[in-house]
């Protein structure tokens, strides 16, 4: 089959069986969420940091700049219904993987209720747990301990509280684990095996010694900087990530950040340099393999977000991999990009960075732009004769396709392409008429009600997800949004302390009928 074949056959695939991603959340260095990530990277930003608790520097050749997130201390307890005993022992990735999910979920506009009992899969990706040491063999704490401070428990947890029936558990395949966990659910759901999919991954940096021994193993930069591509590239800087995405078909999706035709890995078996070394031979096939079986046109690829370390080996491998397979057909230079460059190297929460930079692109339009970039490497032809591009200022989209590479230090590689969603907003959102928005809300907080966007999409996603209660939220109110950006009106109120009328029966002769104990329409009788 011909490439012009291929890429009718896939046009001609029901968009409603297409694999989207429908719900994202999470929190990355220095940025609480999407929005202040989005900013952060248009604003190019810096986010690695050499001022943070995570340790004291003990060892002259440890690298002190790590990218970190913010609040990874805070957890509520409550809502989730853990005890105190049980909050402590569970993993900081735990909890907030926990938080994020029932992100994800709302973000996709759905009450997490609708999903109890359902074959929904929850697949976490993770390496390193920096913080058994402490956790678990440092305090002892109850019996709950061994199970806080299992990777089992990452993807168990969510299962759990969620009341989800589908497969539930962890995969590390080290730096690649993201799109590993990404792949397996893309494939639980078109085997399926389950519905949808909650997959997310996390890692945080709270132990010196890993940072130690991946100096010492020479990837990291001695200065701290992540610089992809660049002629002084040296190393990455560590960083922290925790993010969750809701994988489902387009077909029951109420909102589609962006729909992923295919993904594809492959591991590079036995190699003379050694197990860490990577292979361009390997990484050229996967993507040879890649764009033969998916029927995308490798000229229509608007952008390559990369693996891009900055490391001396990794970068050469890779850019040359992506010029031999992809840049065949291209009159146009193939643009490349690496949020790495931005915030460090989240490891096997890297895909899930890449990803939420995509879906960032996606939405505004433009590819966030690379930092730390002044000249190419010599080491790398394609850049030198620029067939192949640094993303330096934001990128307009063409096409809408975005290809995003993944690699193991041991081994496993991993690709996947996203294809912007064909609906655009109309209007921006904003309603074409006067009509004021009724919206009913519920919350943990009173803020947490108040301030709503203007969207008329947005609003109808809220009416969804708020018809049912949301278990926990203790504030509820409404706010009716006016079209023409005056004051909204609005009404919140602390739901533990409204009075409620309290009922006297007095039933004669007869202690009990069918109905009894009902609420009428009225709030202050008893329907018979």
């Amino acid at each position: 089959m011909d490439d012009k074949e291929a890429y009718k056959s896939w046009n001609d695939i029901d968009f409603g069986e297409e694999i989207v991603i429908s719900g994202i959340a999470g929190r990355f260095p220095d940025s609480d969420n999407m929005n202040h990530l989005r900013e952060n990277l248009f604003k190019k930003i810096d986010l690695v940091k050499t001022d943070h608790d995570r340790w004291e520097k003990e060892y002259p050749d440890l690298p002190m700049r790590i990218g970190i997130i913010n609040n990874m201390e805070k957890f509520d307890a409550d809502f989730f219904g853990l005890s105190f005993e049980q909050a402590h022992v569970l993993m900081p990735e735990g909890r907030m993987l926990l938080e994020h999910s029932y992100e994800a979920i709302i973000d996709a506009g759905i009450n997490p209720k609708q999903l109890r009992g359902k074959n929904t899969a929850v697949i976490i990706g993770t390496s390193y747990i920096e913080g058994q040491e402490k956790f678990l063999y440092e305090n002892q704490f109850d019996d709950f301990q061994i199970v806080g401070c299992s990777k089992s428990t990452m993807a168990n947890m969510i299962s759990y509280y969620l009341d989800l029936k589908g497969p539930s558990y962890t995969v590390d395949s080290a730096c690649s684990s993201s799109l590993y966990a990404m792949a397996l659910a893309y494939h639980c759901i078109m085997s399926g095996k389950c519905e949808d999919a909650i997959i997310g991954a996390g890692n945080l940096c709270l132990h010196p010694i890993i940072s130690l021994q991946y100096a010492r193993l020479g990837v990291l930069s001695p200065e701290g900087y992540c610089r992809p591509f660049d002629s002084n590239g040296n190393g990455y800087s560590r960083s922290e990530a925790v993010a969750i995405v809701y994988l489902q078909k387009a077909k029951n999706a109420k909102r589609i950040y962006a729909i992923c035709p295919h993904i594809k890995l492959n591991s590079d078996g036995y190699k003379e340099e050694g197990i860490t070394y990577p292979s361009l031979l390997m990484q050229s096939t996967l993507l040879k393999e890649y764009y033969n079986e998916c029927g995308i046109l490798t000229s229509c690829l608007d952008y390559i977000e990369t693996h891009g370390t900055g490391t001396k080996v990794g970068d050469p491998q890779e850019v040359t991999a992506i010029y031999n397979s992809l840049c065949k057909n291209r009159k146009t230079p193939l643009m490349i990009g690496s949020v790495k460059s931005n915030l460090g190297h989240g490891e096997p929460a890297s895909g899930f960075i890449q990803i939420a930079k995509t879906v960032i692109a996606f939405e505004t339009g433009f590819v966030p732009p690379n930092i730390n970039y002044t000249s190419p490497r010599d080491d790398i032809n394609a850049l030198k004769n620029g067939r192949i591009c640094v993303v330096q200022e934001p990128l307009p989209f063409q096409n809408g396709y975005v290809g995003i590479n993944s690699f193991g230090f041991g081994g496993a590689n991993a690709h996947m392409l996203l294809k912007r969603n064909r609906k655009q907003k109309v209007n921006n959102g904003a309603p074409n008429d006067d009509l004021p928005r009724l919206v009913i809300l519920s919350g943990r907080t009173e803020e947490s009600i108040a301030n709503r966007p203007i969207d008329v999409e947005y609003i109808r996603l809220l009416h969804d997800i708020y018809a049912d209660n949301l278990d926990g939220h203790s504030w509820r109110g409404y706010i009716i949004l006016n079209s023409i950006q005056q004051d909204s009106i609005k009404e919140i109120q602390n739901c533990n302390s409204m009075k409620r009328p309290v009922c006297f029966v007095f039933s004669a002769l007869g202690s009990q009928w069918p109905g009894m104990g009902r609420p009428s329409r009225s709030p202050n009788i008893l329907r018979n």
